[in-house]
């Protein structure tokens, strides 16, 4: 017996000690056991088995590795037999056949497809990663870094690792850590990308790494510490659980230790930094304190390498003679010190990384022979977002219980159905489709919730219905649309009207509201003074409660006046974002009055204006016209700047004058930055018609953090708060920095400008190109289609029209020279400071 069971723990394929043997901790469940657990709160891990395949047995086996293994970490981890016991939905959809699920809580937390946990690596780390996805954060740029480490400072450190893929050793290794060590140290992981290349990184070499970055370091301990990054050390040593958690006990040490001893008394290292070599530098008094700050440099080079103690010959019990200045002691040689004397700090350097970049030539030299072998080294490489979205969302089935999915058969049919119809066209391959139908499902069953049962949504998958797509459908019938080509596109469909574009943000909250907001007639005919005063200040539906949207009134002498047509259809442009209205006769003959306007008249009402004080709109001759007056009209004078409302801002095709501020601490620092907003409301109001060709607004860093990339991605670096900015220039991508040292106060940032449109302004940056290459050269379809297309045989053409072809080419060829000649002679010069810089 005894003998089986160590058989079975040397080998777990040991078929016939298991049965007798079996100390997994995987556990089989009745339905019963299943919601027992599942209502007790406990983490779960279970898969629910059905039709047993290969790669199912597969998972089996590595799913009972894992169970001792998660258990340490509080995860249950489980299977459920559909063939005995029925649990609903997971034994009865055949799509989750396929998925192994983590519960939390009494609820279902995630769903793993069993592609992604397919050995006991990939399943521990992928349920750690999971349950840590609030504590190990993931970094895409250089400056969410940055805003980490700001925020790290004097309070935390930070553990940064870089593994080339998820599921692995090296992944486990890291969320096992931070298991552990979570509440002392934030962790941080990353994929590769430009965080990488700051570090140093090699992504080419797939070789995990991790630093340390000493962020809670105090200023005694690094005198030349002025960065406003943290001093960072790499580990040198293969990442596992043993080498990081002893890197992790090595980063306590004490940076420079003193001592009164002769180096030959001085005990070797103690657990648990007996493997460390130890350094010893001797100080003088007369030198003591260039001594320790010469010490403190050398620590922290060799931060993580070895330890360093520096040796005072005042004591009368150091005997080293005076002509050696430095000593070590290696852990395989503890009895045996060396002495030495040094001429500079590189030389102890030298000796202790001499061996480090003989073992890593030695990997490169491996790489490279691989890299003959194997031309496929760049597949895979992807950008973060994409990392990160397919990571969150594996294994996730939506439904679509909610919503109809129409077909090129019945879609007239479907439409008819209702008076209001949103319609979503996505594509499964295309990640921004699948993100945004999510976000459609959860609109749809929120309205199915709040029982707003006049609205239909639809979603047609344009990789299957390519002719309902293209707005062919239905043969002879009409067509419905034009044909779709961006994705996702929204339509709102409404019986015998044409289609209206969803021009939003492509999240479920801005989407719920365009609903809503398109219920109400548009424009709404007020007939009473009562019916007027509900429309300007009664919300329009119960779930709008707290959101106060825009509303613009038309004022005519009848209703069959020439300007009516016209502002009907500006309003039906404006349904779901505006509320409209229309006055005539004698109810807007007393509008016009109160507010001393000539019919016919336009009000617009924003939120932030009284409804006393609407803004009078200019005279208009079309629809267009009336539109750009209504949006101009509608923008707060010191507008504060937020992802949802930057592509309006945008689409007027005006420069952005962006004040950049971060938050606040304290009421103070409200009250400084409240003032500041001020004082670019009154550059606004002074600068009258000069102003007009900016948009002036604001950005809150606290309430909008990615306007932290967007500012360093402007100036290449984050410069001090408050920051002033001048960029989007229709002229073309210059960008301006508002001197950082003088006071933003209104007759400075007036003159300012004043130098930037006399040209005396110096640029601080210019916009780049808004280039999409793709992340690896097989990626650009569009280059291998047209590779292939001029490689392949072509059917012989006369000698003549082959020649005709040639002469084409050539003079396109010689027009695109003649255009980039045109525009790089239109461009403003720019000096060899300046940087080229990208943003989304």
């Amino acid at each position: 017996m005894w003998m089986c069971i160590a058989a079975f723990l040397l080998w777990t394929e040991s078929v016939g000690c298991t049965e007798k043997a079996n100390t997994s901790e995987l556990i089989e469940y009745t339905a019963v056991d299943f919601y027992e657990k599942l209502h007790s709160g406990k983490m779960m891990f279970t898969y629910f088995k059905n039709k047993v395949s290969p790669t199912v047995s597969l998972f089996l086996v590595e799913l009972e590795k894992s169970a001792e293994v998660l258990q340490d970490y509080g995860v249950l981890v489980g299977m459920v037999n559909c063939n005995k016991e029925l649990v609903r939905t997971y034994c009865t959809d055949e799509r989750l056949l396929h998925t192994a699920f983590l519960f939390r809580g009494g609820k279902e937390f995630l769903g793993f497809d069993l592609d992604t946990v397919f050995d006991v690596n990939s399943i521990v780390s992928e349920v750690l990663f999971t349950i840590l996805r609030e504590e190990v954060k993931y970094v895409h740029t250089d400056a969410d870094l940055l805003a980490m480490e700001k925020a790290a400072r004097g309070h935390k450190d930070i553990v940064l690792g870089y593994v080339s893929s998820l599921g692995t050793q090296e992944h486990r290794s890291m969320m096992e850590t931070a298991y552990v060590y979570g509440s002392k140290y934030q962790f941080i992981l990353i994929t590769g990308g430009p965080v990488l290349k700051h570090l140093g990184g090699n992504e080419s070499s797939h070789s995990s790494q991790v630093w340390f970055l000493h962020c809670r370091v105090q200023s005694g301990f690094m005198t030349s510490v002025t960065s406003e990054r943290c001093p960072l050390t790499l580990m040198r040593k293969p990442l596992s659980i043993l080498s990081l958690h002893s890197f992790l006990q090595l980063m306590e040490a004490p940076l420079v230790s003193e001592v009164y001893n002769d180096p030959s008394v001085v005990p070797p290292p103690q657990f648990p930094y007996q493997q460390t070599p130890q350094v010893f530098l001797f100080s003088r008094p007369a030198t003591k304190h260039l001594d320790l700050d010469t010490a403190t440099t050398l620590a922290w080079r060799l931060r993580g390498i070895a330890l360093l103690l520096l040796v005072h010959r005042q004591s009368p019990a150091v005997k080293t003679p005076d002509e050696y200045n430095a000593a070590y002691r290696l852990p395989e040689k503890s009895l045996e010190m060396k002495y030495m004397t040094l001429h500079n700090l590189d030389e102890v350097l030298e000796l202790f990384t001499i061996h480090e970049k003989s073992g890593e030539e030695e990997v490169e030299d491996e790489e490279e022979d691989e890299g003959l072998e194997d031309d496929d080294s760049d597949f895979g490489t992807l950008d973060d977002d994409i990392v990160v979205s397919v990571y969150k969302n594996r294994g996730s089935f939506l439904d679509m219980d909610s919503i109809t999915q129409p077909t090129s058969d019945n879609i007239h049919t479907t439409l008819a159905q209702s008076n209001l119809t949103v319609a979503l066209f996505y594509l499964k391959w295309n990640a921004v489709s699948m993100a945004f139908l999510s976000s459609f499902i959860e609109v749809a069953e929120r309205l199915t919730d709040s029982e707003v049962d006049n609205v239909q949504m639809i979603a047609v998958d344009c990789g299957e219905w390519t002719d309902l797509c293209a707005g062919q459908a239905g043969g002879s019938l009409p067509v419905l649309f034009q044909p779709i080509t961006a994705f996702p596109s929204v339509l709102v469909l409404r019986p015998q009207e044409s289609a209206q574009h969803y021009k939003g943000m492509l999240g479920s909250e801005p989407l719920h509201r365009f609903i809503m907001l398109s219920f109400p007639a548009s424009p709404a005919l007020l007939s009473t003074q009562e019916e007027v005063t509900s429309f300007l200040q009664e919300v329009p539906h119960p779930e709008l409660a707290g959101y106060m949207p825009s509303r613009v009134l038309g004022l005519f002498n009848t209703q069959t006046h020439a300007g009516v047509p016209v502002f009907t259809e500006a309003a039906k442009s404006l349904r779901g974002e505006v509320l409209t209205g229309v006055l005539t006769d004698g109810l807007a003959e007393k509008w016009a009055i109160e507010h001393t306007v000539d019919l016919p008249a336009v009000l617009a009402f924003p939120p932030w204006r009284t409804h006393s004080h609407p803004s009078k709109l200019p005279a208009f001759s079309s629809a267009e016209e009336l539109l750009t007056h209504i949006n101009t009209a509608l923008i707060h004078p010191m507008p504060e700047l937020t992802v949802e409302n930057l592509p309006s801002f945008l689409s007027l095709g005006k420069a952005l004058l962006l004040l950049f501020v971060g938050e606040e601490e304290d009421e103070i620092g409200r009250r400084q930055n409240q003032a500041l907003v001020e004082e670019m409301r009154r550059v606004v109001e002074l600068g009258e018609g000069r102003m007009e060709r900016y948009v002036a607004c604001w950005i809150h860093l606290g309430h909008t953090p990615a306007g932290m990339s967007v500012l360093g991605s402007y100036l290449g670096t984050m410069p001090p708060l408050p920051a002033l900015v001048l960029t989007h220039l229709p002229s073309g991508g210059e960008i301006y920095q508002y001197p950082p040292n003088t006071p933003i106060v209104t007759p400075f940032v007036l003159q300012w400008l004043q130098r930037i449109e006399d040209g005396t302004e110096s640029t601080a940056g210019i916009l780049g190109e808004d280039s999409w290459p793709s992340a690896v050269e097989f990626y650009d379809f569009l280059k291998v289609m047209d590779t292939q297309e001029r490689s392949s045989p072509q059917q012989q053409a006369p000698d003549l029209e082959e020649e005709d072809v040639d002469m084409e080419e050539e003079n396109l060829e010689n027009d695109l020279l003649v255009e980039d000649a045109a525009d790089s002679s239109n461009a403003s010069p720019a000096d060899d400071t300046l940087t080229d810089h990208s943003e989304l």
